[in-house]
């Protein structure tokens, strides 16, 4: 393969999927935009535009993945990917919406201001955790505040050991450290809400203009931002990934993750004298003993509670949720006719 796809992410993960047929007759590219008829990908000869076969779905492909097409321009396989971000789509149906592949870094981008959420970050965390992929914390707008030590220490009670990066964006001789965190034919994304920064970060690193403006004092937003995800070049064979800010982070299959995030609840659930302890009322409950103790934050575990809970009820399988769905109407029925006996005697 040649030094251009290199540069792009390919490697051996990917070169063993293919067949020798394959090798031989079918070019290999790289997603980096998914529109809903069609996608932008960049191959050996540069930008190209794919279509999927048949009545697929552009929506089964994310930005960062590999495909192999054949001479009409059409996907013909999709390549298994070494690192997946996804999050439960919006509305009842159970299926999970494509946020980025084959990532290496994810910087979690939040702000010195109204925007920084502990509870958000750790959901961030969570993904980033069961996708294998290394997390970075930027807080953006620090030069809104006199010290970020504050903010600085609520990330790291999450994780002593996670990175944390205080930086004014405006300031091009800040955000150059960034480019120690990946390097050539590796990726990264910015995610975060929006208008913390992220556009301008990517402005800075390569040199685009993504659409930006100041902040509203109102709410500590960006007045624009980025509507699409996309995939771009950053020099040296890196490349960075923009998404819009996202509203809501709906887990999804991140059980994992979410144990990672909370490893120290995880082990000290382990001392509670019960196996099924609910972690609040129980006789011999490791956490509640804790956090009586001052040694744990009671806010940690309704968060780590929450987070299991939500989970478990996103990432049931379709059949478990139409089953569901059926038994609640089975006892709304039940419920009629009973009450309809019960009037009927009177």
């Amino acid at each position: 393969m040649s030094n251009k796809l290199i540069e792009l992410g390919w490697s051996a993960h990917f070169m063993m999927q293919l067949s020798d047929d394959e090798l031989q007759t079918l070019p290999v590219a790289r997603i980096t935009q998914v529109h809903r008829t069609q996608m932008i990908a960049i191959c050996d000869e540069g930008e190209i535009s794919l279509s999927v076969p048949g009545h697929g779905s552009t929506g089964n492909y994310a930005v960062g993945d590999w495909v192999v097409y054949d001479a009409h321009f059409q996907v013909t396989r999709l390549l298994d990917r070494l690192t997946l971000v996804e999050r439960r789509a919006a509305g009842e149906d159970v299926r999970a919406q494509l946020i980025a592949a084959n990532l290496d870094v994810l910087f979690i981008t939040t702000s010195c201001n109204k925007d920084f959420n502990i509870a958000r970050l750790e959901r961030y965390l969570a993904v980033a955790q069961q996708a294998g992929i290394q997390p970075v914390v930027l807080l953006t707008k620090a030069d809104l505040v006199e010290n970020t030590r504050d903010f600085e220490m609520q990330v790291q009670q999450v994780d002593p050991l996670l990175p944390v990066i205080a930086l004014d964006t405006r300031d091009r001789f800040q955000i150059m450290p960034l480019f120690d965190w990946w390097k050539a034919g590796q990726t990264a994304a910015l995610v975060g809400s929006s208008g913390v920064g992220k556009s301008t970060i990517l402005n800075s690193l390569s040199g685009s203009e993504a659409r930006t403006a100041g902040i509203r004092e109102d709410d500590a937003k960006g007045r624009h931002t980025t509507t699409a995800r996309c995939l771009y070049p950053i020099g040296e064979g890196r490349w960075l990934m923009d998404t819009p800010g996202m509203r809501a982070l709906r887990l999804y299959d991140v059980a994992d993750g979410v144990s990672a995030v909370f490893q120290d609840l995880v082990d000290l659930a382990e001392d509670c004298r019960f196996s099924d302890c609910s972690h609040e009322t129980e006789p011999g409950c490791a956490i509640q003993a804790a956090i009586e103790a001052g040694d744990l934050d009671a806010a940690r575990l309704k968060r780590w509670k929450k987070l299991e809970r939500e989970e478990q009820y996103n990432s049931e399988t379709v059949a478990q949720s139409r089953s569901r769905a059926k038994n609640f109407t089975k006892m709304v029925r039940r419920v009629q006719n009973e009450s309809r006996l019960i009037n009927g005697k009177t």
